[in-house]
């Protein structure tokens, strides 16, 4: 077991994480998923979590058009993989709980057990509205979670036909066989930063990814979300950070390979039209220029996460710090991925094992 664990983010949309037209992004293609897999697997990460995204951004880029479906994802890539942890990206407006179920166990049984779900309650008005359904005010959107994340695991565990009564859904003469392979159930993760997400993944996943605009702060996301888990539901959660790399032998050539990704081949039009879909669904929109610059800046990197820019020293330098800060464990994009992961394998992974907080593959 790792003490610091380890997830690629975002291998099954355009461009994956990294809001750019420089080339080597990611192109969603089959054989370029199953590749990242299987490398991945092989340098011991223990996680892949795609992106649930059905509706492109704009721009130069075209951001996070063209994606492959996240359950059948998971399912092609179990077979193509024997140890790595594979994860289904749910918004939950967009599947009834029964369906997402019942594809989950099918596809723990593929994998053998190494299946987990991400769960996130519906941010994105202009693809909810794609499913002809309204969006939810945020909290009321996070009431729904509550009750789909709560139906499944009854499918998952209850032992006869059961009838479900709730204030959006009602199911009746609830059953699923087979249980999942993984015992009581598959992992779930959420992402949940707000205090109506933050009590959902405290009361329901086992992981919850947070962002935060420094690892000061981050800290004291990680505090509250330990408490609200700990005094509310009894319950120990833990807490995910994401860090975009822009890794090279040099700091110089660092920030000049940041530099060209983000300032010289930047869509500053995709990421401006998430970022005003982020603000405007959360109510946090801002008329400081300078400060939807730097948001902008971050978005672009890798979805907010944390833009990690210097030598391999310097990210092992940053990992530490983010486990430090209390975090568990870091989902990883990079602009090339392919080359992003085995650079990670040769000059990053051995840092981290040498501080004891990760074991050789």
């Amino acid at each position: 077991m790792n003490v610091f664990k380890l997830a690629v983010f975002g291998t099954n949309v355009s461009h994956g994480c990294t809001i750019s037209t420089a080339p080597g992004g990611i192109e969603v293609e089959w054989t370029e998923s199953v590749r990242l897999a299987q490398l991945a697997e092989v340098i011991g990460i223990e996680a892949l979590i795609p992106v649930c995204r059905w509706k492109g951004f704009g721009g130069p880029s075209d951001f996070n058009a063209r994606t492959f479906e996240t359950y059948t994802w998971a399912a092609g890539l179990a077979q193509a993989t024997h140890r790595i942890q594979i994860f289904a990206t749910t918004s939950v407006p967009s599947i009834h709980p029964v369906l997402a179920a019942k594809q989950a166990v099918t596809i723990d049984h593929i994998s053998g057990g190494r299946f987990g779900m991400n769960v996130v309650a519906g941010w994105n008005s202009a693809e909810i509205d794609m499913f002809g359904t309204a969006q939810l005010a945020h909290d009321d959107r996070y009431a729904y979670a509550d009750e789909w994340m709560t139906l499944i695991k009854q499918l998952w565990e209850a032992g006869a036909p059961f009838d479900f009564h709730g204030r959006y859904l009602n199911a009746l003469g609830c059953s699923a066989e087979p249980k999942p392979v993984q015992h009581p159930r598959p992992p779930i993760m959420s992402a949940g930063v707000s205090p109506a997400g933050r009590r959902f993944a405290a009361r329901h996943a086992d992981m919850n990814f947070i962002l935060a605009p420094n690892l000061d702060h981050a800290r004291t996301t990680v505090e509250d979300v330990h408490r609200i888990a700990r005094d509310e539901f009894g319950r120990d959660v833990e807490v995910w950070g994401n860090a975009a790399i822009f890794c090279r032998s040099t700091t110089a050539a660092a920030q000049a390979h940041y530099h060209d990704i983000i300032h010289t081949h930047g869509d500053l039009v995709a990421a401006g039209n998430l970022l005003d879909t982020f603000t405007r669904e959360s109510g946090s929109q801002t008329d400081d220029p300078a400060l939807r610059e730097a948001y902008l800046r971050n978005m672009m990197a890798g979805y907010s996460g944390f833009p990690v820019v210097g030598t391999p020293r310097e990210v092992a330098d940053f990992l530490t710090a983010m486990h430090a800060r209390g975090m568990a464990g870091a989902t990883l994009s990079w602009p090339d991925y392919a080359q992003g992961l085995q650079q990670f394998a040769d000059d990053i992974l051995p840092l981290l094992e040498a501080r004891g907080l990760r074991q050789p593959a």
